[in-house]
């Protein structure tokens, strides 16, 4: 399992519209092959960031599956403009603790 990570800065006064656009792009994502699930976090301490935390299968599936589909260009259209700056998008893997 390999799980994505992104902070997103959505700009100010979007954050309803964001989280609106951000229920009905939910539906692009989980429909590709190679995805586990996804939570999105709003932070706290600054009302305009936000966490969204994605498991996949693999980078692949995440770098090539959804980024290369047309569910993408879907989620890209209901999401990319509210961010700014644009977020890093990261993957980390599991590691043994033993």
């Amino acid at each position: 399992m390999v799980l994505e990570a992104a902070i997103l800065y959505v700009k100010e006064g979007k954050q309803e519209q964001f989280e609106n656009d951000f229920k009905e792009a939910s539906q692009y994502i989980s429909s590709i092959e190679g995805y586990i699930k996804h939570s999105l976090k709003k932070c706290i301490d600054k009302d305009n960031q936000y966490l969204l935390l994605v498991e996949w299968v693999s980078v692949e599936a995440h770098e090539i599956g959804f980024r290369k589909s047309p569910q993408y260009l879907k989620w890209k259209e209901l999401l990319h403009h509210h961010y700014s700056p644009f977020p890093e998008v990261l993957h980390y893997e599991d590691i043994s603790l033993e």
